[in-house]
């Protein structure tokens, strides 16, 4: 995985689980990915070294990355949306009882029937 995926990825993540980070891992993740600082910027804002810097946003994706794992919300939604796609497409390519019936099953996906 490229790093441009892997930011993008944890960006992901932290829309999802960023709020169950501790205020400096927050912080940190926030500085790093958002606002573009460099370790060494991030260390002299906080006044810590930039080895823990690299070590706060090290622990910080793993901990993003096990809760995925664990409550799955960014692969759930992931799949509410391309099931809602799905059926939007099958009403704009036709509106016969076939494509209704197609929604519905669509949606039924949704509710896990």
């Amino acid at each position: 995985m490229d790093e441009l995926t892997k930011n993008e990825e944890l960006g992901d993540l932290y829309a999802y689980y960023g709020s169950l980070l501790t205020q400096g891992q927050q912080s940190y993740f926030e500085d790093y990915y958002y606002n573009d600082l460099s370790l060494g910027e991030i260390a002299l804002n906080h006044q810590v070294s930039r080895q823990a810097v690299y070590d706060n946003l090290k622990r910080s994706s793993k901990i993003l990355q096990n809760y995925e794992e664990k409550l799955h919300m960014k692969r759930d939604n992931n799949h509410v949306e391309d099931v809602l796609a799905d059926a939007l497409l099958s009403l704009d390519n036709d509106d016969s009882q076939a494509a209704k019936q197609e929604i519905t099953n669509l949606l039924n996906q949704l509710r896990g029937e």
